[in-house]
């Protein structure tokens, strides 16, 4: 009897060929007695707080990019000195490794100690950091420093928000509901990168400190609102941490990413740093560190990774179309975005804008029409009680494809940069009175600093010059073209193109084995830990004779499949 009434159920929408039935095991905790399903109204004081809370640490994900020449200024630091490379780059990377590496982590302790404890911390966490960073007293590295430290800070409660969000709207939402729920808080993290752009821009115009006082407000009304308003709705289970899987996994992400990150600074006389024995090192002592962890996970009873939500085909499809979605840049309804990659690569260097808004906006519909659906599936297919952790390994791999594509692309163009700037840099330098010795040494410098130049708007000619003193013997005419805002896009707009070429291709190619893989996921079914939340009980499934044979079988989306045999599934 109390195996019965453990048991989990299953609701699918429909039978897809060799798709099968996501199967639920035995033991998982129902919620205790007197414990209803939450009021109408409460739901959408989930979403709204959730929303605002993705949209907030989204936004200052990419609101560093767009200001890094002002906050750089600011703190008296070269962007383009190749020794500040590190620093630029771990502006960028810091954060997104931090989320890559502890989301899943903070999911788990959201499943045991409280999925709406964590996220509040995570708001207290978020915004006691944006302080810190707005306050930074120092300049030079150690004003690099201080904002590289406290991003990694500030991603932790980042971290904090987005392992939750997700497993706070699946509890709050009916089944019937939970897409269009997931989809807005998807839509507001997406939005939430563009106008990061945006407001960088505008903020960084005035000071550079404004880029991060913006989330204090923001982070102070979330933060009493949620402490107000959210309530715990699943009930935890407290268990032991995995010290083992923490630290494994923490140190093989980690360390991995960081190769990449790396990898992508010259080494060596070589445009990246891909031959690197550290490198190279990192990236196999990483692996191996990721499969000891995989290793040590099946077998731990109580692991912050649950290997056995894979067995889950929505689950296990979901993520990986997740990843591929993220390193291809793009995502997301994968044969839109190959299509867009596809147009981008046809359009001519100087394209009028109406084709690049076409291109971009067909990207964004592809992107839209993958989220919210994906996001749905993957969390309606687990058992409440791993909700927490299956939103943190689901945020998981977003945030490592993001990671890695930076790492791929990157790469990707620095090398098809490097098989054409140095012929073009030269010719274009000595066209302008730079004597041939001069132009061929400075074009053979690593191509990282061009990339970051057009990056960021710069020109770096006059920086690339200024050891050699050539610009004080050249005339003032020549000096002024060099140095002006057109000569340099122009002049590296060719390999540029060369080296995009190389990038979308790359990414088409991923978007379009992702769409073949979210194929993969089958139709839409969902995991209801109790009796289904509308609709009557199915009845019992029947062999060819109209006896019952024990087995579940697909029902239609918002009725209750009956229980499944003992120990048949995730546990």
């Amino acid at each position: 009897m109390r195996d019965a009434e453990n048991q989990g159920q299953v609701v699918s929408q429909a039978r897809s060929a060799g798709n099968g039935l996501a199967r639920a095991g035995n033991g998982l905790a129902r919620p205790p007695a007197g414990r209803h399903h939450p009021s109408g109204r409460y739901k959408w004081v989930a979403l709204s707080n959730t929303t605002l809370s993705m949209t907030m640490a989204t936004i200052d994900a990419s609101i560093v990019i767009i200001s890094l020449p002002a906050i750089f200024r600011g703190i008296g630091l070269d962007p383009l000195d190749p020794r500040n490379v590190s620093y630029l780059l771990w502006m960028i990377m810091g954060y997104l490794l931090v989320t890559a590496v502890l989301v899943v982590s903070l999911g788990r302790l959201g499943d045991m100690y409280g999925r709406v404890r964590i996220y509040n911390l995570g708001y207290v966490v978020f915004t006691l950091a944006s302080i810190a960073l707005s306050l930074d007293p120092y300049t030079g590295p150690s004003g690099a420093l201080w904002l590289i430290g406290f991003r990694m800070v500030q991603a932790f409660g980042g971290s904090m928000l987005m392992a939750n969000s997700a497993a706070i709207l699946t509890d709050a939402f009916p089944a019937r509901q939970r897409g269009m729920a997931l989809g807005i808080n998807q839509i507001a993290g997406i939005s939430g990168q563009f106008v990061g752009l945006l407001l960088g821009g505008l903020l960084a115009a005035v000071d550079w400190r404004l880029v991060f006082w913006v989330n204090v407000p923001i982070g102070i009304f979330g933060t009493v609102w949620s402490y107000r308003s959210l309530r715990e709705i699943s009930t935890s289970r407290r268990a032991k941490i995995d010290w083992p899987g923490n630290v494994t996994f923490a140190l093989g992400a980690g360390i991995l990413l960081m190769s990449i990150t790396y990898g992508i600074q010259p080494h060596g006389g070589h445009p990246t740093g891909w031959t690197n024995p550290w490198v190279l090192g990192g990236l196999v002592l990483g692996a191996l560190l990721l499969i000891t962890f995989g290793l040590l996970e099946m077998k731990t009873p109580e692991p912050m990774f649950r290997m056995r939500l894979f067995k889950i085909r929505a689950f296990a499809a979901g993520n990986a179309a997740s990843l591929l979605g993220s390193i291809a840049r793009g995502g997301l309804q994968f044969m839109l975005v190959a299509c867009a990659f596809v147009g981008l690569m046809l359009v001519p260097v100087n394209f009028p804008y109406w084709a690049f808004a076409l291109i971009i906006a067909f990207n964004g519909i592809g992107s839209g029409l993958f989220a919210s659906p994906n996001t749905s599936a993957i969390m309606s297919s687990v058992p409440a009680r791993h909700r927490g952790v299956a939103s943190g390994m689901r945020s998981t791999f977003q945030n490592s494809g993001m990671s890695l594509s930076i790492g791929i692309f990157f790469s990707l163009m620095i090398a098809g940069l490097a098989a054409t700037l140095p012929r073009t840099l030269s010719a274009g330098l000595h066209a302008q009175g730079v004597p041939l010795g001069v132009a061929t040494r400075v074009s053979h410098l690593p191509p990282v600093s061009t990339v970051f130049a057009a990056l960021l708007g710069f020109n770096p000619v006059q920086h690339l010059l200024a050891h050699s003193g050539v610009l004080a013997r050249l005339p003032r005419h020549n000096v002024a073209v060099l140095t002006g805002n057109q000569f340099f896009p122009h002049l590296i707009s060719g390999p540029f193109h060369h080296g995009l070429i190389i990038v979308f291709t790359a990414a088409a190619l991923m978007s379009a084995v992702g769409a073949l893989v979210s194929l993969l996921r089958g139709g839409q079914f969902y995991y209801e830990d109790g009796p289904a939340s509308a609709g009557p009980p199915a009845p019992p499934p029947a062999t060819q004779n109209g006896q019952a044979n024990g087995q579940p079988s697909a029902v239609p989306a918002g009725r209750s499949a009956p229980p499944l045999p003992r120990d048949t599934g995730v546990t």
